[in-house]
Formats: C-alpha cells, structure tokens, sequence
C-alpha cells in the first residue's frame, strides 16, 4: 500500500530524510527542490514503511487506498511527477545547520520572531549546540504566520505547530511575548545579553497597488485581510466589512485563493474550524456569492498551484472569464501545465454592473488590471482594465493580493526597494558599506522576501545557522557582557504585561479548552486585553 504527498505538503524535506529507499523527490540538492507545488512519493520505489508519515509535520502522506474526499487526484499528481521523469539520481544534500569545529559552548542567541522560519533557526540551535535561545514576540501568543497567515480551514498545515512545541519549551529555551524590538528594548541591547540575534521577522506589509483610491475604506491588502479571519490581535474585528455580492481580489496565488475561498465557503463549514469569531459572523451575514480573482498576465503565467486549485470545497464553482486571449491559450495548454487545469472550466462572460446570480463561484479573469477604485470615503466602484477595454464595477470589497515586503528594524539596515534586511546567507550587512553588521543574522521573508511556503523557511534557518555558527568558531561574535537573568529582569520593567513560558502554556489551555467544548480545534482569543487575561491565569 504505497503513499501519496497530499495538499497540506508543507516542503521541509523531514519525510526525505527518513525515507530509506530515497523515493520522495525533489530532495534539497535537486535542482527543482523548492519549485514544485508538493514533494511526490515514487509509488514505483515505496516499500510502505510509513516513516515518512510519521515524520511529516503537516500530516500530509497518506496510503493512496485511504484517500477520500477530493484527494484522491493526489494520488494521480504523484505519479504524473515521476511518469515526466523517468530516471532520477538521488542528490541529497544536508538540510540541518552545518557545524564548525571550535564553536564555543555557552551561547546566548536572542531570536526576534515566533513563526516558522524563527522557530526552525532556534530549533537548530538548540538540536546543534548547547546555546540557550530567548524568543521575543511583538504579540502575547507565539505563533507567527503559521497562527495569523494559514488558513483555518487548512487544520493539517498549521499541525506543523506541533512540531514547534518541543522548540518553546525546550529548558534552554526562554519566551518573552508581548515584545517588540525598538519600544521595550533595541538591538544594542539585545547584543549586551546575547552573543548573537537571529531576526525572523516575516514580510508583515502588503505591497501598495499604487492605483488611485487604495486608501478608501473597503480597500485592503491580503495580509490584513487574512489576519482578520485567522483572529490576529493586531486586525481589529471590525477591520473587514463584507456586506456585498461580488468581491474582487488582485492576484492569483494561493493566498488570492485562499480568501475567496473562505469568503464563498458556507459558513457552516466554516465553524469547525479555528476561524475568528467575529469572521465567521461577518461572512454568515455578508452572503458574498461571487469573487472574482484578477491576473495581469494570461492562464499559463497563474500564480496558484496546482493542489490548492484541486481541493476546492463542493459548492463553489469554478469558472474562467470567457476573451479571445485566455480562450486561445487554454486551447493551446500545454498538458500537465496550470493552463490545461484550467482548459474545460467552464467559460463565461460577466457583467460586473449587475448582481451576481444565484450559487456561489469563483472567477478567474487573466489579462486584467484594477486601474482605480472610486468612492466617497468608503469603497463603491472600481475600474477594471482588460482586453475589452476599461469597465467600471460595483463592490465594496477589494482586496490586494499581489505580495508583501518587510519593515525596518531600528539600528539594522534595510533595503526598501526590495523589502528585507540586507544579508549574506543570513549575516546583515550594511550596503553602504559592504561590511558585516556584527552578531545580527536573518532568517525567512526577512531575509529573502516573500517568497516559499513554510518548508522553505527549514532549509532558509539551516542556511542562516550555519553561517552564524561558523562566525563563532571564527570569533567574529562579542561575548556578551551582560546574563540571562539581567535580561529577564530588563524586560520585566520595560514592559509590565510581558508573557513568559507559564503564561503561553495558560493561553493554549484556555483556546484548547474552548475549542473542545464546541467542536472546534480551538477558538482563539483576537484581542491582547483577552490574550493577557488568560496567560495570567
């Protein structure tokens, strides 16, 4: 009974290096390791020892005779991989830190950041060294992307958190939530307590439009917009008003798919899961039946992959905008490409100045741009431009899904042109003078925009633990000149609400706990005022 890699793939290689027939591919090595949608099982080679699915984060290897509910096409995209390349050599490379003789024992590593490219660099450190690590969170819970980025219908992805927790409370791990780095302490102070920082993060602004009308309210980029139905403190309940028929989206990746997605979900599918409360409610009241989702270039160019597009929910149709260019490059679809997915969809031509009609679809419009969005102080109409000329369209909702990029960390250099802190293999260095920035490190979109799923940021922390390690080998980092205990004692003034270890394991209790009573995996808490209550506890 061979396995197959299903949907909630999360990419980080742990299935490949317990495989001992090497038959999941791409390895780390392999020259598309990172550019396939998932990793595929070799049904051929697989001799069904499981391994590979009890090391798998994500719960995503499953035996392809249990497959149901739509995965069985999994089944199908795994030997289609291996049917396309016949013979395979087996390139493995490590996917763990390197680790230099003569690194010094005792190290104090601050990682700024809890998500998951923070949390693979410190669990590195702590697998590698016998370093002591101190997270720091802007927020009272850990979690990062992987609890404000993954979509709640996605429970098997963000089980990845599992995995994390050894990470938080390892004994030579300490947390420091309710922190952020530039209010409560700098980066010059980090480095008095630790050898070294690893920032990790993320990429937490949404890239503009740059179109006018992008400040009216009911104009929002995708980060905010998922943060708002994932419950994150920082996105206000009321953030996001869903009260039309038809919503737009910019962009076709897996995010754009993503919102549309639970936007059309029905709500009722909905509720068990972990989504916000608040979202739950907004979309139960919004009965928004059409999202359109726009592409500047044609099917073949498509930003989704191919599992998400698969595993839509029932209920929700799929349909292509019906021009002469979108039709003559489905008719011409390559097979196996994003294109051909797409090729028997059905096709059609909307009018977007008049109400949607009955059911719940999804509509993918290629060669398109938003130019404009129009209204007085609130989101009325947006102009839409595409191969039959400009068209105005009624929504109140529009959403930018085209990207995000980083922010500045005080006393760091950064590149605003491309959105991150400027490194080499993970060392920040300072353009303006080539130099390294001493004992500041990066890891994640931080580091090389936004860019890879969650299995990227494994072999991206690898990367950037090897170079750091390799630093202190070569006495490139300054001790530092104050302890452990003198930190905890500075985070403890500068901010009285700080959360540690007991009161992160209090919040888990009290989501868990409520998640059980109503048959959801847990119901999270969206505010810091409720946050805090519940970690004193």
């Amino acid at each position: 009974m061979p396995f197959a890699i299903t949907q909630s793939c999360c990419s980080d290689a742990s299935c490949v290096e317990v495989c001992p027939v090497d038959c999941i591919h791409p390895t780390p090595g392999e020259p598309d390791f990172g550019h396939t949608d998932i990793l595929y099982v070799d049904a051929r080679a697989c001799i069904d020892c499981g391994a590979c699915a009890d090391a798998c984060p994500a719960s995503a290897i499953k035996p392809i005779e249990i497959l149901r509910g739509g995965e069985e096409v999994f089944a199908e995209l795994n030997a289609a991989y291996y049917a396309e390349r016949p013979d395979r050599a087996v390139a493995k490379e490590q996917t763990h830190a390197r680790v230099r003789p003569g690194v010094p024992t005792g190290l104090r590593v601050a990682v700024v950041g809890t998500g998951p490219a923070a949390t693979y660099a410190a669990r590195e450190l702590l697998a590698a060294t016998d370093a002591d690590v101190s997270f720091l969170d802007r927020l009272p819970v850990p979690g990062g992307l992987l609890r404000a980025g993954v979509a709640p219908d996605h429970g098997e992805t963000k089980r990845v958190g599992d995995t994390f927790s050894w990470t938080y409370e390892h004994p030579r791990t300490s947390l420091f939530m309710n922190v952020e780095v530039g209010r409560h302490v700098s980066h010059a102070e980090l480095l008095e307590h630790h050898d070294a920082v690893v920032y990790g993060i993320g990429a937490p602004e949404d890239r503009r439009l740059g179109i006018e009308g992008e400040d009216l309210d009911g104009v929002h980029g995708s980060t905010e917009t998922v943060s708002w139905y994932n419950g994150d403190p920082e996105v206000p309940g009321d953030a996001i008003r869903v009260d039309g028929a038809r919503v737009f989206v910019v962009g076709n990746g897996n995010v754009a798919l993503d919102i549309a997605r639970i936007l059309l979900s029905d709500p009722d599918r909905l509720a068990g899961t972990e989504i916000a409360d608040h979202a739950l409610e907004a979309i139960r009241r919004g009965d928004v039946r059409e999202v359109v989702l726009f592409g500047r270039r044609g099917p073949e160019e498509s930003a989704f992959t191919r599992p998400e597009l698969l595993t839509l929910p029932d209920g929700i149709e799929l349909v292509v905008e019906d021009d002469a260019v979108t039709a003559a490059a489905l008719d011409a679809a390559a097979p196996g490409s994003k294109a051909a997915l797409l090729a028997d969809r059905r096709r059609v031509r909307s009018d977007w100045s008049s109400e949607p009609g009955p059911g719940r679809r999804l509509v993918l419009a290629f060669g398109r741009r938003v130019v404009a969005a129009h209204g007085d102080g609130s989101l009325a109409s947006v102009t839409v431009s595409g191969p039959d000329g400009d068209v105005e369209a009624p929504t109140r909702l529009l959403v930018s899904s085209i990207g995000r990029r980083g922010r500045a960390v005080p006393g760091l250099p950064f590149d605003a042109d491309r959105g991150i802190i400027p490194n080499a293999d993970g060392r920040v260095v300072d353009p303006a003078t080539g130099e390294a920035v001493p004992g500041a490190y990066v890891v994640g979109w931080a580091k090389r925009g936004s860019t890879g799923g969650i299995g990227a940021n494994r072999i991206c922390a690898g990367e950037t633990v090897t170079t750091l390690l390799a630093d202190a080998a070569e006495h490139r980092l300054t001790r530092p000149s104050r302890s452990g205990r003198a930190f905890a004692r500075l985070l403890r003034k500068r901010q009285p609400d700080l959360v540690q270890a007991p009161g992160v394991r209090a919040i888990e209790r009290h989501e868990v706990d409520a998640g059980r009573a109503s048959g959801r995996p847990r119901v999270k808490l969206v505010t810091v005022e409720e946050l805090l209550a519940a970690g004193r506890r």
